[in-house]
């Protein structure tokens, strides 16, 4: 796909990079110099320009792009009035970054395709994984729900996967699970590195597993309440 990202502060830069990794085509354009020298040896194309400016904003190949996403969060009126030129010259799909609920409230008019909250969404999966615990990496999926990665208990060292039982006992479904293993490089430098594992009857859980489950944060505080009695 070939994104086109107006705003290249830490937000975009760091979106514009990781999609480009991703394989994907990106655009990057920009009013700073520096931000659109720093990133332009990393993307396909940057530009500088003021995408306040209709006539600058419209030599960008819109038209060619199958998402514009305006990742400008600190210059409110510079955001609201780019996504107004974008709307205006027949952009179909954009996404635009907001920084607090009026930015949000005003995007919500245009009607544009996402609205991104990054700062905010950051906030509440910390705390979420916070409440969960400083070792849990959670992705929430709904209100309830949550994929959770962490270490395997030292209660479950030397124990069957088979019978651990997570599901039964506390609601949380095992979807995968990662060990570390020894690998060398083209140099030769051995490292460890997290692998997959394919989990069969007879795989018993070692020291420095980790499990990744689905379920509720309450089966999860559950299965550690009762490990820790």
């Amino acid at each position: 796909m070939r994104f086109l990202i107006i705003g290249l502060g830490i937000y975009g830069s760091n979106l514009a990079i990781d999609l480009t990794n991703l394989g994907h085509e990106v655009i990057g354009a920009d009013c700073s110099p520096t931000l659109v020298e720093a990133i332009k040896d990393n993307i396909s194309t940057a530009y500088i320009l003021d995408s306040t400016d209709e006539a600058a904003l419209s030599v960008l190949p819109l038209k060619n792009c199958d998402l514009v996403i305006v990742a400008i969060g600190e210059n409110f009126g510079a955001s609201i009035k780019t996504v107004a030129i974008l709307k205006k010259l027949g952009v179909e799909h954009i996404y635009a970054r907001a920084i607090d609920t009026l930015h949000e409230s005003i995007l919500e008019g245009f009607h544009i395709d996402r609205i991104l909250t990054p700062e905010q969404r950051a906030a509440r999966d910390l705390v979420h994984e916070m409440a969960l615990g400083k070792d849990v990496i959670a992705l929430r999926i709904d209100d309830d729900n949550f994929v959770m990665t962490f270490q395997a208990p030292q209660y479950f060292v030397g124990l069957l996967y088979s019978a651990l039982d997570l599901e039964k006992n506390f609601g949380l479904k095992l979807v995968a699970a990662t060990r570390l293993v020894d690998s060398a490089n083209v140099l030769g430098i051995t490292r460890p590195h997290s692998q997959l594992m394919t989990i069969t009857a007879d795989t018993v859980v070692e020291k420095g597993d980790r499990l990744t489950c689905f379920g509720a944060a309450k089966g999860y505080r559950e299965l550690y309440k009762h490990i820790s009695i």
